[in-house]
């Protein structure tokens, strides 16, 4: 918002452990089922002042609280006790997730007060629809999406929130460890209902090399050798993952998958409401954050784009939640924000030029690679383009739709199309480790459905009446892109389809088929 833009706006860092440090004074509590919020508020400010709370729905009300002197939480922990075990036998862990109920006092029952609930999913894209046909620009459209979908002050709390969960286990083992999302839950590109990727740090080994210069001895602990790295990743997981599996209150579902490329824990968070994947430090996924962050702080199009565009993917198919052949999501945004680097003007920098602002303390070269950018926002020029989203996403529709594939590459360092370097369909430059392309799963067909859905979506935005179908109360704009594109469009896509191969029209038509059916209903499902 205009109001914020003279207030110096925070590097990724800093606001990373702003959350971390809130979250560390946090607790969450599952409370009465006849609840009077002012009161419980009223009781939990007698072991500390409240910063700030919110209550949420998940199978029952909670109550998220934040202090603002860690010390409230040990007040607090003082005057809760153990469940009493009847017919179960508790684990005496002591976390910072508790449950309150009402002694039975008749007088308080009938003090039942509503509560506001902060919502933590987003409206299903057949609501969505009706709300975008109310508004009166694509651009309104596109803006609407994004406020229904993006992640929330409060979910944002609550994800870090499970971090420091996790972060109370690992510290039983490592005491200096942290636990930090990253990816969707720090980005700025997270929808509603998005997993929480978290990793475990054991940093300040960079702190202590100074300090270790004093002295006439040196000295270093005495720590268990293994071979490899990964050997030590896995071994950390595989305990911390039952720890989590045995002790851990509301972990479910845990899953160790230790001998994937990236060996990581996944479980499901039941009082947060969660799904999460815990792996081991990872700079270069850190500093991918990082980027997308400062690309969807620079200007307010980048995420409204990303939002719009990610939806319409998921409505017709294009993604998908499982791991495959599809485009992911990173990879579409990576598209989104090179088609935006090309602008004339461009609406933002190339990773070269936000690595030509780079100072001293913003160089980084990790495993050899280069990951070195500009850490402060206001280093970076605002952009002169002033194109409305209503421009911008026909342009990125026409764009993709004719966008040579066979030939080139897209490589957001350079901010330009290069020649492939080998003949995977879709070749994107991994902008830190370049030598990978990060969309080397998708296929030819996937890649030909997602060109087909590219110019039948351009097409729709030239050639609709807006006023017509407003009369008529269609959905019209964005609101028609997100209908998947019925069996009466096939005689008029096969048209607009020239050029691509008939052996993937035929396996593009049958997952047409597929995806009418199952598009609505994952859409609204997701």
């Amino acid at each position: 918002t205009d109001s914020e833009v003279n207030i110096r706006k925070k590097t990724f860092t800093e606001v990373q452990t702003d959350r971390l440090e809130q979250a560390e004074r946090t607790v969450l509590i599952k409370c009465p089922q006849k609840l009077n919020g002012k009161k419980l508020l009223q009781y939990l400010s007698s072991h500390g002042n409240i910063n700030s709370h919110f209550f949420f729905e998940n199978r029952g009300v909670h109550a998220l609280i934040e202090f603002s002197e860690k010390d409230s939480i040990a007040s607090l922990q003082d005057a809760i006790g153990i469940p009493s075990a009847a017919e179960h036998h508790v684990v005496p862990f002591k976390s910072r997730l508790f449950t309150f109920t009402l002694k039975n006092t008749v007088s308080q029952v009938a003090e039942e007060t509503p509560v506001h609930l902060s919502p933590q999913s987003h409206i299903p894209v057949t609501e969505l629809i009706q709300k975008l046909c109310h508004a009166d620009s694509i651009s309104s459209q596109m803006y609407i999406l994004l406020n229904e979908y993006q992640l929330t002050e409060e979910n944002i709390k609550l994800r870090f929130l499970a971090c420091s969960l996790v972060r109370d286990f690992a510290r039983a083992y490592f005491p200096d460890s942290t636990v930090k999302p990253f990816g969707s839950s720090v980005n700025t590109f997270g929808k509603l209902g998005c997993d929480v990727d978290m990793f475990l740090d054991f940093h300040d080994t960079r702190k202590h090399a100074a300090k270790m210069k004093k002295g006439p001895f040196e000295m270093e602990y005495q720590m268990k050798r293994l071979p490899s790295e990964r050997l030590a990743t896995q071994k950390i997981l595989s305990v911390i993952g039952d720890c989590l599996d045995n002790f851990g209150p509301g972990c479910v579902n845990v899953q160790k998958i230790l001998n994937a490329r990236c060996p990581l824990v996944k479980f499901s968070h039941q009082p947060t409401g969660f799904q999460c994947d815990l792996s081991v430090s990872n700079s270069i996924a850190i500093k991918s954050s990082e980027l997308l962050y400062i690309y969807g702080c620079l200007d307010s199009r980048v995420r409204a784009l990303v939002f719009s565009v990610r939806c319409w993917a998921r409505v017709h198919g294009l993604t998908n939640s499982v791991p495959g052949t599809w485009i992911t999501n990173f990879s579409l945004t990576m598209m989104i924000v090179f088609f935006l680097q090309k602008r004339s003007p461009p609406i933002i920098p190339t990773l070269d030029q936000l690595k030509e602002l780079a100072d001293e303390k913003d160089k980084h070269v990790i495993g050899g690679y280069d990951c070195s950018f500009v850490s402060d926002l206001s280093k970076i020029k605002p952009t002169k383009n002033t194109e409305t989203l209503d421009v911008l996403l026909g342009d990125f529709f026409e764009y993709f739709g004719n966008f040579d594939f066979r030939k080139n590459s897209i490589n957001l360092r350079k901010g330009k199309e290069v020649n492939k370097p080998e003949s995977s369909p879709l070749y994107i430059w991994n902008p830190f480790e370049q030598d990978l392309n990060i969309s080397k799963n998708v296929n030819q067909p996937q890649l030909e459905k997602f060109v087909a859905m590219a110019r039948e979506s351009a097409w729709i935005l030239q050639k609709e009446d807006k006023t017509q179908r407003m009369i008529n109360k269609e959905p019209w704009g964005l609101a028609a892109l997100l209908i998947p594109f019925g069996k009466s469009n096939h005689s008029k896509m096969k048209n607009r389809m020239k050029g691509i191969g008939s052996e993937t029209i035929r396996s593009l038509l049958d997952s047409l088929k597929l995806n009418n059916a199952n598009g609505l209903q994952k859409a609204v499902g997701k």
